[in-house]
């Protein structure tokens, strides 16, 4: 991906900041520091970057449960304080920094003072000639004395102190960041999904699981399951409560932070209450498996008993049933319910147990 040109910058050698990287914490490191400067901030401490790489990897590392590495200090952040917050897995942003500006935890404080061992000053190095190998083993201070003599780098350290140390942003390269912000948040994203993908080979839809999760679109699923209402009564499978069209939600099965898809047979209805308790959890398959084929298969028999049930499913499976191999082995015309069942298995349980095996929790309703 080419970046901007300025003709004062060296903007080649920004083009390489992401060339030798075997950790991402360059990547996340980058992306706090042009967030800073679209903030107006161009004098920026350790502790604020570092707080913005954390609150950023968040929903990668404990809703999407991503490896970040394999002995990754951010990913070990975001689980540490995951596990003493009390945060929900798709906490807002702001209220992981606020968390974290104001803790006082000295475990945490000395992970997040890892972080400051070598990035703050590595990212540079293809702005730096002749300073390779033995020259980065040094101390902070002198590392930081020997950057702020070069003349192109994008910033300079006004300050070393542990957390309190401080960097301050080129005038020219903020106006250039600013300039230039959302091209280069594109550029990040593109290293990093390189990156995630070359470290999660198994997991789907990468791509979608940079950002916190969004409320789904399912309006023409929701249709459908109200139409079935008003034929039938339709209990839904962790309680057996009968569904009204009023509390109804349309819930993922094998949770959409793993698929990053909305497909038709991983869907079914419950409660907004029971959606909200099960969040990103897996339900138990021994337990919710033969309830979910069976309101799946009742779906599939209403579907071929009444045309307006078909009409339905007609608009929803474009958007809904992307795999022609899943349609003609779930909705073609003449399935016995056993037929139907190991079928609904033969494509749910593979992406259930990948899920379960990168660490999504078993779940029962209480």
């Amino acid at each position: 991906m080419r970046l901007p040109t300025a003709p004062a910058l060296k903007t080649e050698k920004l083009s390489r900041l992401f060339s030798n990287m075997s950790e991402c914490y360059k990547l996340f490191w980058f992306q706090a520091l042009i967030n800073k400067v679209k903030d107006g901030k161009t004098v920026v401490s350790y502790d604020e970057l570092i707080n913005e790489m954390i609150a950023d990897a968040w929903y990668m590392v404990s809703e999407y449960k991503l490896n970040l590495g394999p002995a990754d200090t951010l990913e070990a952040l975001v689980h540490y304080v995951f596990n003493v917050s009390n945060f929900k897995s798709s906490e807002k942003k702001e209220h992981i920094i606020r968390f974290l500006e104001a803790s006082e935890d000295r475990e945490l404080l000395k992970m997040k003072r890892t972080l400051t061992y070598n990035v703050p000053y590595r990212l540079q190095a293809p702005f730096i000639e002749g300073f390779s190998g033995d020259g980065w083993n040094v101390s902070t201070k002198a590392l930081a004395e020997k950057i702020n003599r070069e003349r192109h780098v994008i910033y300079y350290f006004t300050r070393i102190s542990g957390l309190q140390s401080q960097i301050e942003i080129k005038e020219e390269w903020a106006e250039y960041i600013k300039r230039n912000y959302h091209i280069l948040c594109g550029w990040i994203q593109f290293h990093l999904i390189t990156y995630l993908q070359k470290r999660n080979p198994s997991v789907p839809g990468i791509v979608n699981k940079l950002e916190p999760p969004i409320e789904r679109k399912l309006d023409k699923v929701k249709k459908y399951w109200k139409l079935l209402l008003e034929i039938d009564p339709v209990h839904e499978i962790y309680t057996g409560q009968l569904l009204t069209g009023k509390d109804m939600s349309i819930d993922h099965f094998v949770p959409w932070s793993y698929v990053a898809h909305d497909e038709f047979w991983n869907l079914h209805p419950t409660t907004k209450s029971i959606n909200s308790k099960k969040s990103n959890q897996l339900p138990d398959w021994n337990k919710y498996f033969p309830l979910l084929s069976g309101i799946e298969y009742y779906s599939y028999q209403r579907m071929w008993e009444y045309e307006k049930v078909y009409a339905e499913f007609e608009k929803l499976q474009n958007e809904h049933v992307n795999s022609l191999e899943v349609r003609m082995k779930l909705y073609r015309q003449g399935l016995t319910k056993q037929e139907f069942t190991c079928n609904l298995e033969e494509v749910i349980l593979p992406v259930y147990q990948a899920a379960e095996h990168l660490g999504f929790q078993n779940w029962v309703l209480e």
